[in-house]
């Protein structure tokens, strides 16, 4: 049976998803209130479970039914599809807003940004319009609270407000989106219910001019975003939720990873309709046999063996350019991915094979589909930005996490600073990017690490203590003591008199070097190296040479040592090219 289709008749609804976000109080609940009311209301007149239809399923989602706009009958008929039921995921709280419009970033057709038009746009609805760039197409605008300005002055505030957004959005995704201006709740949350809304209805219409028939598949494994859990006494637990893709069919087994068990699906409803099947972008209860629905509050659930845990992953980075300083590695930041957000350090690496300050020279999609462990790579002590905007080269990080996470192939992974001021004026949400892949063995360091070719490149500097004769020179201050000297015999060295050398081994017990010299000492090398004295013993003509060339005794010989050395390389080879 198709999604939306019930039990007894024939009547199919296509779902559409709105992501309703904005900042804490300008009025995101009293707006999703206001439209499932009014709209429900006034869609099922005729119909007596009208009301019910309209109220909240779950804190934060609730849906209101309108009949196919006209631009949609042509390509929803043949479907089959007879009404449109939007859907709004209402965000509540800024630390779930991340987590849940993420974990729901494949679903959301369409974002209300709603926007407080007396306060503008602020530090919160930035971000969430940040998340919006990262999770769908198409926006709309919604200037809330208009009836807080006064009335002589209502419509040049609105108009000015407008210009604004507009200026603000014209670098984005969602230049010259639809902006519209409502009283959700007049008078405030205190104000009586008798109160009515203003402009809910010219929404309602600007919604249905926005609608489309969205993408749907429901091939592919099952993966449900689950948001809430009870048990009905005698039938079982329900998981209510959306579907982020696949399909599931009543006496389907379903996995929840969390708690590690499958489950038989007995019934399924679609607020409050029993549905036998139900597809990706669908809202869903799904009613298991009973487990203790405290064991899972948040989570997902999915087709048995489809979804991995990890302790590690790689992913191709980009910088979001809203956040201020940079992104060093080795720094932890809340890393959200799947459904969940979790503590994680963060190690950025380039290609070696272009150059990392070559800015421009590759896309983010490129770095998507460029990852291999067969590549070199050079590891980065901070994320390296392009000279204009969306112009960095191609950068992947190593996500280490604190704890396990559960999450689906290819996922959309937003690294933050949650632990930043909600106060402070500054934008939190710090990198983005797709998971490319997961590493699952909890020993990753040993098992898979290894196989990462990241080097870092490095540079040691010391000087020539004396000539041993025309083919080898001692180094001093190279090495530490402690060093293990074994480890670089072998390497090749250049004096910055021009001469390349090899290191033969150590001399004596302090950490200095034997260093062969293949093509032999030059003999200006050999003059610097003695100070000018041995040539000088006969005194008069080398004198006036002295002369004219004081400091030579004081310019010391350096050694140069360059190699690069895998970070992950458990033998921690040193590689010359």
């Amino acid at each position: 049976m198709a999604d939306g289709e019930n039990g007894g008749g024939s009547t199919k609804t296509l779902n559409f998803n709105i992501g309703v976000l904005g900042h804490v109080d300008s009025g995101k609940t009293s707006l999703a209130r206001a439209l499932s009311s009014t709209a429900s209301t006034a869609a099922f007149d005729k119909n007596p479970q009208s009301r019910e239809r309209g109220i909240t399923l779950d804190l934060g989602f609730s849906s209101f039914t309108v009949d196919l706009p006209q631009h949609l009958e042509a390509e929803c008929r043949p479907c089959g599809y007879d009404n449109l039921q939007f859907t709004l995921v209402d965000c509540p709280g800024h630390a779930s807003l991340i987590r849940t419009i993420i974990g729901g970033a494949q679903i959301i057709d369409l974002m209300l940004l709603v926007v407080d038009v007396v306060k503008g746009m602020q530090t919160q609805t930035a971000e969430c319009l940040l998340i919006g760039q990262l999770t769908c197409s198409r926006m709309l605008v919604i200037l809330n609270k208009t009836d807080l300005l006064p009335s002589s002055k209502r419509e040049s505030a609105i108009e000015k407000m407008t210009k604004r957004m507009h200026k603000t959005l014209e670098n984005t995704r969602f230049k010259d989106c639809p902006i519209i201006a409502v009283a959700a709740k007049p008078g405030g949350p205190e104000a009586a219910d008798t109160v009515e809304p203003q402009g809910i209805p010219e929404l309602v219409e600007m919604l249905k001019q926005q609608a489309f028939l969205p993408q749907r598949d429901s091939s592919g494994p099952l993966l449900m975003a689950v948001d809430h859990c009870f048990s009905i006494r005698g039938q079982g637990t329900v998981m209510t939720g959306t579907i982020l893709q696949g399909a599931v069919h009543i006496n389907d087994t379903v996995e929840i990873p969390a708690l590690k068990v499958t489950k038989k699906v007995k019934s399924m409803q679609m607020f409050r309709r029993p549905v036998s099947a139900a597809m990706q972008g669908d809202r869903l209860g799904v009613c298991v046999t009973q487990f203790d629905p405290k064991l899972l509050e948040r989570g997902v659930v999915c087709t048995p063996g489809s979804l991995h845990t990890l302790h590690a992953a790689i992913i191709a980075a980009r910088k979001i350019s809203y956040f201020r300083g940079a992104l060093a590695s080795r720094t932890k930041f809340h890393v959200s991915l799947g459904h969940e957000t979790v503590m994680g350090r963060v190690s950025f690496f380039g290609s070696a094979d272009a150059p990392v300050a070559d800015s421009g020279s590759r896309s983010g999609d490129e770095a998507e589909v460029g990852f291999s462990f067969e590549r070199e790579y050079l590891h980065q002590d901070e994320y390296v930005t392009g000279q204009s905007e969306g112009q960095d080269p191609e950068q992947w990080a190593l996500l280490e996490f604190e704890k396990p996470v559960t999450c689906p192939p290819n996922c959309l992974v937003i690294g933050s600073r949650l632990d930043t001021d909600i106060h402070a004026n500054t934008c939190r949400l710090a990198f983005h990017g797709r998971l490319l892949q997961g590493m699952e063995e909890k020993n990753y360091a040993e098992t898979t690490l290894p196989r990462l070719l990241i080097s870092k490149d490095k540079h040691r500097e010391g000087t020539v203590e004396r000539v041993t004769d025309d083919y080898t020179v001692i180094g001093r201050n190279l090495f530490k003591k402690e060093t293990n000297l074994q480890l670089f015999v072998g390497l090749k060295v250049t004096l910055s008199t021009g001469e390349s050398g090899v290191i033969e081994g150590g001399f004596g017990q302090s950490g200095k070097v034997k260093i062969r010299i293949p093509e032999g000492l030059k003999d200006e090398t050999k003059q610097l190296l003695s100070g000018g004295k041995k040539k000088g013993k006969g005194g008069g003509k080398n004198d006036a040479v002295k002369d004219e060339e004081p400091k030579s005794d004081s310019q010391p010989v350096t050694i140069q040592l360059r190699f690069k050395r895998y970070i992950f390389d458990p033998k921690k080879k040193m590689v010359q090219s």
